[in-house]
């Protein structure tokens, strides 16, 4: 399997490909989606929420994005991997925000990162290109903002909220951002975005009219039980098959049944030998 580049991004947009993405965070999940064929891996601070346990995105640190990405690419070294810049690690200012793309680049050993926002971000997207990185850019429904959204509400759906979205797309287009993902909006709105822009727009509960999807692994694999967005759909039940599988191991060691036979070493010579062994150790300890 050989790892994509920006350009094959760019030939699948031009040949209608779809491209597929999906969170991860550990190697062992890495390395699943990767002999599945998945196109990409986003390393996504939803980490704050399925690894961590937190309620949002925002106590996500630099530390943390790094260390998971470096388990990504060990799980998945052949698949185009994207970082996902924390809150507060672009913000403050330009030279910030290529500081700590920089790391990603350098210590992750992604290929692309991405970060949040559209016309308020425009400078720090235009300084990281400017650098040679690969940025995608994220307008929509972005967590690290749902506090001053009200919450993880949908973004778009009335025209002068669509107007916004669409000005932070085009935004994050001029600024330099190589592709741009839309979440949380009315299809109609995505897909005008998708017509005007001549970049790669992928999509995350923003309709089917787009270059790609994007799910969350907790979402899209039945791990995170909290809630499960409405744009999102289960491929599997691991939730359900862990806590069936570990009500068994339970149950089998509680009665007595595990470890079987099978489950234990033997051991090599006489057991006259060790029964010596064992009650010259025992005398021993007694002492």
């Amino acid at each position: 399997m050989r790892k994509k580049t920006i350009l094959d991004l760019y030939k699948m947009k031009e040949t209608g490909e779809k491209a597929v993405w999906v969170t991860a965070y550990d190697s062992c999940f890495a390395s699943y989606a990767e002999k599945a064929g998945m196109d990409m891996i986003l390393v996504g601070d939803s980490m704050g929420m399925i690894v961590y346990g937190y309620e949002g995105t925002i106590p996500v640190t630099m530390d943390m994005s790094i260390n998971h990405c470096q388990a990504v690419r060990r799980g998945a070294p052949n698949t185009y991997i994207i970082g996902d810049m924390p809150f507060g690690s672009y913000h403050e200012s330009p030279q910030d925000a290529v500081r700590n793309a920089v790391r990603f680049m350098k210590e992750g050993d992604v290929d692309a990162i991405k970060l949040e926002g559209g016309v308020a971000v425009a400078d720090k997207i235009k300084a990281i290109s400017q650098a040679g990185i690969v940025v995608f850019g994220h307008v929509g429904l972005t967590p690290q903002s749902s506090a001053s959204m009200g919450g993880f509400k949908a973004q778009g759906r009335t025209t002068d909220s669509a107007r916004n979205v669409i000005k932070d797309a085009i935004a994050v287009y001029e600024a330099g951002a190589r592709c741009v993902l839309l979440e949380g909006v009315p299809e109609e709105v995505c897909s005008f975005v998708h017509k005007i822009l001549p970049i790669p727009v992928y999509g995350i509960g923003a309709g089917a009219d787009t270059d790609g999807q994007v799910l969350v692994i907790g979402d899209a694999l039945g791990m995170f039980e909290a809630f499960t967005p409405k744009f999102s759909k289960k491929y599997a039940e691991i939730a359900k098959i862990a806590t069936e599988g570990f009500s068994e191991y339970i149950k089998e060691v509680k009665e007595g049944s595990f470890p079987a036979p099978e489950h234990k070493y033997k051991i090599s010579g006489e057991m006259s030998d060790f029964e010596k062994l064992f009650k010259e150790m025992e005398d021993e300890f007694k002492k």
